[in-house]
Protein backbone atom coordinates (compact mmCIF):
# COMPACT_ATOMS: atom_id res chain seq x y z
CA UNK A 1 0.00 0.00 0.00
CA UNK A 2 1.36 3.74 -0.86
CA UNK A 3 1.23 7.12 0.65
CA UNK A 4 -2.05 8.37 -0.89
CA UNK A 5 -5.23 6.12 -1.74
CA UNK A 6 -7.13 5.87 -4.52
CA UNK A 7 -10.61 8.19 -4.69
CA UNK A 8 -13.50 6.51 -4.88
CA UNK A 9 -15.90 6.11 -7.85
CA UNK A 10 -18.13 9.07 -8.12
CA UNK A 11 -20.45 6.34 -9.70
CA UNK A 12 -20.80 4.29 -6.60
CA UNK A 13 -24.05 4.01 -4.77
CA UNK A 14 -24.13 5.66 -1.77
CA UNK A 15 -24.20 2.12 0.41
CA UNK A 16 -21.29 1.15 -2.05
CA UNK A 17 -19.31 3.70 -0.70
CA UNK A 18 -19.89 3.50 3.04
CA UNK A 19 -18.73 -0.17 2.73
CA UNK A 20 -15.16 0.77 0.40
CA UNK A 21 -15.19 3.38 3.49
CA UNK A 22 -15.32 1.26 6.53
CA UNK A 23 -13.12 -1.51 4.99
CA UNK A 24 -10.16 1.09 3.72
CA UNK A 25 -10.61 2.21 7.40
CA UNK A 26 -10.25 -1.17 8.84
CA UNK A 27 -6.90 -1.99 6.43
CA UNK A 28 -5.28 1.19 6.74
CA UNK A 29 -1.58 -0.03 7.22
CA UNK A 30 -0.15 1.74 10.31
CA UNK A 31 2.86 2.61 8.68
CA UNK A 32 1.48 4.59 6.86
CA UNK A 33 -0.96 6.37 10.04
CA UNK A 34 1.92 7.13 11.67
CA UNK A 35 3.04 9.86 8.71
CA UNK A 36 0.35 11.94 9.76
CA UNK A 37 1.52 15.27 10.56
CA UNK A 38 2.53 18.73 9.28
CA UNK A 39 6.28 19.00 7.55
CA UNK A 40 8.61 21.42 6.71
CA UNK A 41 10.26 21.01 3.39
CA UNK A 42 14.75 20.78 3.95
CA UNK A 43 16.17 22.70 1.46
CA UNK A 44 19.43 21.59 2.62
CA UNK A 45 18.39 18.21 1.02
CA UNK A 46 15.78 19.15 -1.70
CA UNK A 47 16.40 20.14 -5.06
CA UNK A 48 14.42 21.83 -7.14
CA UNK A 49 15.37 22.05 -11.05
CA UNK A 50 14.44 22.06 -14.56
CA UNK A 51 16.00 21.01 -18.17
CA UNK A 52 15.52 23.16 -21.28
CA UNK A 53 16.32 22.27 -24.81
CA UNK A 54 19.06 24.85 -25.91
CA UNK A 55 19.83 26.42 -30.07
CA UNK A 56 17.72 22.82 -30.84
CA UNK A 57 20.62 20.86 -30.26
CA UNK A 58 21.50 20.50 -26.41
CA UNK A 59 19.98 20.69 -23.03
CA UNK A 60 20.90 23.46 -20.14
CA UNK A 61 19.85 22.59 -16.64
CA UNK A 62 19.46 24.57 -13.61
CA UNK A 63 18.52 24.62 -9.87
CA UNK A 64 16.33 27.58 -7.50
CA UNK A 65 18.71 27.30 -4.57
CA UNK A 66 16.88 29.21 -2.26
CA UNK A 67 13.15 27.44 -1.96
CA UNK A 68 10.78 26.87 1.58
CA UNK A 69 7.71 24.85 1.39
CA UNK A 70 5.18 22.43 3.74
CA UNK A 71 3.58 19.10 3.46
CA UNK A 72 0.48 18.05 5.28
CA UNK A 73 0.50 13.92 5.18
CA UNK A 74 -2.83 12.16 6.12
CA UNK A 75 -2.27 8.60 5.91
CA UNK A 76 -5.36 7.68 7.28
CA UNK A 77 -7.06 9.81 4.17
CA UNK A 78 -4.27 10.55 1.90
CA UNK A 79 -6.47 12.28 -0.50
CA UNK A 80 -6.72 15.06 2.67
CA UNK A 81 -2.67 15.56 1.82
CA UNK A 82 -1.93 19.12 0.63
CA UNK A 83 1.85 20.76 -0.49
CA UNK A 84 2.57 24.47 -0.97
CA UNK A 85 5.98 25.13 -2.61
CA UNK A 86 7.68 28.70 -2.53
CA UNK A 87 10.72 29.65 -4.77
CA UNK A 88 12.90 32.57 -5.11
CA UNK A 89 13.41 33.38 -8.15
CA UNK A 90 16.86 35.38 -8.17
CA UNK A 91 18.79 31.82 -6.50
CA UNK A 92 18.39 30.40 -10.24
CA UNK A 93 21.54 28.84 -11.00
CA UNK A 94 22.60 27.67 -13.95
CA UNK A 95 26.52 27.28 -13.58
CA UNK A 96 27.16 30.07 -15.96
CA UNK A 97 26.40 34.16 -14.20
CA UNK A 98 25.56 35.79 -17.11
CA UNK A 99 22.79 33.81 -18.16
CA UNK A 100 21.63 33.58 -15.02
CA UNK A 101 21.54 37.32 -14.75
CA UNK A 102 19.57 37.10 -17.95
CA UNK A 103 17.16 34.63 -16.30
CA UNK A 104 16.51 37.19 -13.50
CA UNK A 105 15.84 39.94 -16.41
CA UNK A 106 12.48 41.05 -17.44
CA UNK A 107 13.28 38.86 -20.58
CA UNK A 108 12.49 35.67 -18.60
CA UNK A 109 11.41 35.85 -15.07
CA UNK A 110 11.42 39.79 -14.03
CA UNK A 111 12.73 38.40 -10.38
CA UNK A 112 12.81 42.36 -9.00
CA UNK A 113 8.71 42.52 -9.57
CA UNK A 114 8.23 39.18 -9.50
CA UNK A 115 10.46 37.63 -6.66
CA UNK A 116 8.51 34.18 -6.27
CA UNK A 117 7.24 31.41 -8.15
CA UNK A 118 4.96 29.01 -5.93
CA UNK A 119 2.96 25.97 -6.41
CA UNK A 120 -0.09 25.22 -4.12
CA UNK A 121 -1.90 21.40 -4.78
CA UNK A 122 -5.38 21.41 -5.19
CA UNK A 123 -5.48 17.09 -5.49
CA UNK A 124 -3.82 13.82 -5.13
CA UNK A 125 -4.40 10.22 -6.65
CA UNK A 126 -2.92 7.37 -7.01
CA UNK A 127 -0.98 5.75 -9.90
CA UNK A 128 0.65 2.53 -8.42
CA UNK A 129 1.35 1.36 -5.62
CA UNK A 130 4.11 4.28 -4.96
CA UNK A 131 3.37 6.98 -7.80
CA UNK A 132 1.22 9.02 -7.44
CA UNK A 133 -0.22 12.33 -9.13
CA UNK A 134 -0.30 15.67 -7.52
CA UNK A 135 -2.27 18.65 -9.28
CA UNK A 136 -2.41 22.06 -8.22
CA UNK A 137 -1.52 25.69 -9.04
CA UNK A 138 1.66 27.00 -10.75
CA UNK A 139 2.27 30.55 -9.95
CA UNK A 140 5.45 32.44 -12.19
CA UNK A 141 5.11 36.16 -12.38
CA UNK A 142 1.72 37.10 -12.71
CA UNK A 143 0.34 34.19 -14.52
CA UNK A 144 -1.43 30.93 -12.27
CA UNK A 145 -1.90 28.10 -14.14
CA UNK A 146 -2.88 24.43 -13.22
CA UNK A 147 0.17 21.80 -13.21
CA UNK A 148 0.21 18.25 -12.60
CA UNK A 149 3.09 16.56 -11.56
CA UNK A 150 3.78 12.99 -10.81
CA UNK A 151 5.59 11.84 -7.72
CA UNK A 152 7.22 8.76 -6.34
CA UNK A 153 7.20 8.09 -2.78
CA UNK A 154 10.69 7.41 -1.90
CA UNK A 155 9.94 6.18 2.04
CA UNK A 156 10.12 7.40 5.58
CA UNK A 157 13.01 7.32 8.04
CA UNK A 158 14.50 8.58 11.16
CA UNK A 159 17.78 10.45 11.06
CA UNK A 160 20.81 10.40 13.21
CA UNK A 161 19.67 13.57 14.50
CA UNK A 162 16.02 11.75 15.44
CA UNK A 163 14.37 13.78 12.72
CA UNK A 164 11.23 11.90 11.00
CA UNK A 165 11.70 12.38 7.18
CA UNK A 166 9.93 11.49 4.31
CA UNK A 167 10.89 11.82 0.24
CA UNK A 168 9.08 12.00 -2.67
CA UNK A 169 10.66 12.65 -6.34
CA UNK A 170 9.16 13.85 -9.34
CA UNK A 171 8.40 15.35 -12.03
CA UNK A 172 6.93 17.86 -15.28
CA UNK A 173 6.40 19.20 -18.71
CA UNK A 174 5.54 22.96 -19.52
CA UNK A 175 5.51 24.93 -21.86
CA UNK A 176 7.55 28.71 -20.64
CA UNK A 177 5.03 30.33 -23.13
CA UNK A 178 1.74 29.21 -20.98
CA UNK A 179 3.43 31.54 -18.32
CA UNK A 180 4.23 34.78 -20.23
CA UNK A 181 8.14 33.36 -20.72
CA UNK A 182 8.29 33.95 -24.46
CA UNK A 183 11.77 35.19 -24.94
CA UNK A 184 13.81 33.92 -28.15
CA UNK A 185 15.88 34.37 -30.24
CA UNK A 186 16.21 32.93 -34.16
CA UNK A 187 18.99 30.81 -35.17
CA UNK A 188 20.78 31.46 -38.63
CA UNK A 189 20.57 27.73 -39.32
CA UNK A 190 16.80 27.89 -38.22
CA UNK A 191 14.71 27.32 -34.89
CA UNK A 192 15.56 28.69 -32.14
CA UNK A 193 17.60 29.69 -29.43
CA UNK A 194 15.54 28.40 -26.34
CA UNK A 195 12.94 25.62 -26.31
CA UNK A 196 9.52 26.22 -25.42
CA UNK A 197 9.60 23.08 -23.60
CA UNK A 198 10.84 23.10 -19.75
CA UNK A 199 11.03 19.75 -17.42
CA UNK A 200 10.85 20.55 -14.16
CA UNK A 201 12.06 17.91 -11.64
CA UNK A 202 11.62 17.90 -7.35
CA UNK A 203 13.53 15.61 -4.87
CA UNK A 204 12.01 16.56 -2.15
CA UNK A 205 12.90 15.55 1.83
CA UNK A 206 10.82 16.81 4.41
CA UNK A 207 10.65 17.03 8.16
CA UNK A 208 8.19 16.00 10.55
CA UNK A 209 7.45 18.99 12.86
CA UNK A 210 7.29 18.05 16.92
Amino acid sequence: MGLFGRKNDSAQTSTSAATATATATATVDPALAALTGEYTIDPAHSTISFTVRHAMVTNVRGTFTEHEGSLSLDGTDPTASSALIEVAIASVDTGIADRDGHLRSADFFDAETFPKMSFRSTAVEQLDAETYRLTGDLSIKDVTRPLTIDLEFNGSATDVYGNERVGFEGSATILRSDWGLTWNAALETGGVMVSDKVKLSFDISAIKKA
